[in-house]
């Protein structure tokens, strides 16, 4: 029977743990760049590219956007803060399993169009309506609820079109736009992603501080201070002394 390997004494085993260095993730412009997580690596090159998931009560504090995440991808490094840029939001499946109900119309599809910013962005509506309704009714309303989105879109920057989703604006919008056809219950935007990545602006650099200049001299000599009398200087050290302590 062979015997068991041992490990070579004397051999040092390094601890990846005390390698690692933490990490603040930092949110893009639209949410002020606060930060809205902690990761840790021992290279920060292994930071690029990672997805950090949080909701929208985790940013501002709301609860009834709690249902809300949000995905936000680290592309650039400064020190020990990773900056991110928005890649796309999701709602939780409870919230959407509670929307629908049974005798309603469901009304979901997808609409991929670009940013004015050159982002290529993919949104995916759900439209819920009081009863049922005819087939060529929900026609009639994808086409109007896709025609609002990329009208919408195409003239504003990424940045506006998050804040619009998240606050339900852009849901509103379609929302009155399909009266005409059949008053919608509800309308949300229950899901979004960047297919393409746009301009992306550039985080700026830490100002450099200054360093002070020296003065340059006088050509004037300061006056000399008066030399002091040696009796007096021992007499007042004699006096400012502490006295030692009394064992």
């Amino acid at each position: 029977m062979p015997a068991p390997k041992t490990k070579a004494k004397g051999r040092a085993t390094k601890d990846k743990w005390k390698s690692k260095v933490w990490y603040d993730v930092m949110a893009p412009d639209m949410f002020n760049r606060q930060k809205v997580a902690e990761t840790m690596t021992d290279e920060s090159e292994k930071l690029m590219g990672r997805i950090a998931e949080v909701t929208v009560q985790d940013i501002n504090g709301d609860f009834s956007k709690m249902h809300i995440k949000l995905r936000f991808k680290v592309n650039d490094v400064r020190g020990t803060e990773a900056h991110t840029y928005f890649v796309g939001h999701d709602m939780s499946s409870d919230y959407v399993r509670r929307m629908t109900r049974r005798r309603k119309s469901k009304i979901d599809l997808i609409v991929d169009t670009k940013t004015r910013d050159d982002f290529i962005i993919r949104l995916k509506p759900l439209a819920i309506s009081g009863n049922r309704i005819r087939s060529s009714q929900q026609s009639a309303i994808r086409h109007i609820i896709t025609t609002v989105i990329k009208d919408f879109c195409s003239t504003r920057p990424l940045d506006e079109i998050v804040k619009a989703i998240i606050s339900g604006q852009l849901a509103k919008m379609t929302a009155s736009a399909c009266k005409p056809i059949h008053p919608l219950q509800r309308v949300e935007i229950h899901k979004s992603e960047i297919l393409k990545a746009g301009f992306i602006p550039a985080i700026p650099d830490a100002p450099e501080e200054e360093e002070p200049v020296a003065a340059e001299p006088t050509e004037e000599a300061p006056a000399e201070a008066p030399q002091a009398d040696e009796s007096e200087v021992i007499e007042e050290s004699e006096e400012i002394a502490p006295e030692p302590p009394v064992e």
